[in-house]
């Protein structure tokens, strides 16, 4: 078996667990080292999915910072999606007719974390099973027009996760993900989303990230 890779975005962001180097599982920042973060239509999903692979790598838990699209989905939720929409993203490694995959989480992989996330994990935050992401271009947050057609059809809304899966799996990595919703999506709230009401968010839910992942990666690794 190949190593484990936690490859994370916002919610990682400037924080210690970023920078760790493991025996068992590897780290990755999808946005870059704090010196030199790059926006999330600019991240380079290829490069990164193939040096998790020349690490050894060959499954993904990927952590993605999202917005609720539904009030339901408030800040604090914690959510593993079981399906994408990303009507804009037209990545893929090839450039020929095998780009032509049928793109999906690997669900074997995403029941495995489910699973121990259920029984080590659980009394910290609980996952909730199921939901499905909708992919924007970035880098900018959506107009509560977007949101409500987007709130039609997704329950959180992010910039990156659909490509970086899309990448893994033409590379050979299996792929879930846990979304945590940090804020509420443009125009849900009483007033319209500030970039500090996300800032606010992302560090209420870094604790119970954090103390949830250190009980599931060793059962993961």
């Amino acid at each position: 078996m190949g190593r484990l890779a936690i490859v994370g975005g916002h919610s990682l962001m400037d924080t210690e667990y970023a920078h760790e180097e493991h025996g068992s599982h590897v780290v990755l920042q999808r946005h870059g080292p704090p010196d030199r973060q790059t926006v999330a239509h600019r991240v380079d999903h290829v490069a990164n999915m193939r040096s998790l692979v020349a690490q050894g790598c060959d499954r993904v838990l990927a952590i993605c910072s999202v917005g609720g699209t539904r009030l339901e989905h408030g800040v604090g939720t914690f959510l593993a999606p079981d399906d994408f929409i990303a009507l804009h993203t037209s990545i893929s490694i090839y450039d020929d007719f095998r780009g032509h995959a049928i793109p999906s989480f690997d669900l074997a992989w995403r029941r495995t974390v489910l699973d121990a996330w259920s029984g080590r994990a659980a009394d910290v935050v609980p996952l909730k099973d199921g939901g499905i992401y909708w992919q924007v271009f970035g880098p900018r947050f959506e107009t509560p027009a977007e949101i409500r057609f987007i709130a039609q059809h997704a329950d959180v809304v992010g910039m990156t996760m659909a490509s970086e899966c899309i990448v893994a799996g033409e590379l050979g990595l299996s792929y879930s993900a846990v979304c945590v919703v940090d804020n509420l999506a443009n125009g849900l709230g009483e007033h319209r989303l500030t970039w500090e009401e996300f800032e606010a968010g992302k560090r209420a839910n870094q604790v119970r990230l954090f103390a949830a992942l250190e009980r599931v990666i060793p059962e993961l690794a």
